[in-house]
């Protein structure tokens, strides 16, 4: 389990790496917005790539 996690969370610093070398400007312009969006909205938005993110893996892993 402990090994998946790590394996998992790897790959999301590998996806946001290579977002941040390739698209720099545009990641910049993500951030900008995102800082000038209601805490709400944010929560909500989290909330739902969070159980969508689940719902995937539950999906895929059976």
């Amino acid at each position: 389990m402990t090994t998946e996690f790590l394996t998992a969370f790897a790959l999301v610093l590998v996806l946001e790496g290579i977002a941040y070398a390739l698209f720099p400007d545009m990641m910049r312009r993500m951030l900008a917005l995102a800082l000038m969006t209601p805490v709400g909205q944010l929560r909500v938005a989290g909330l739902v790539a969070a159980i969508c993110g689940v719902g995937l893996v539950w999906l895929l892993r059976g």
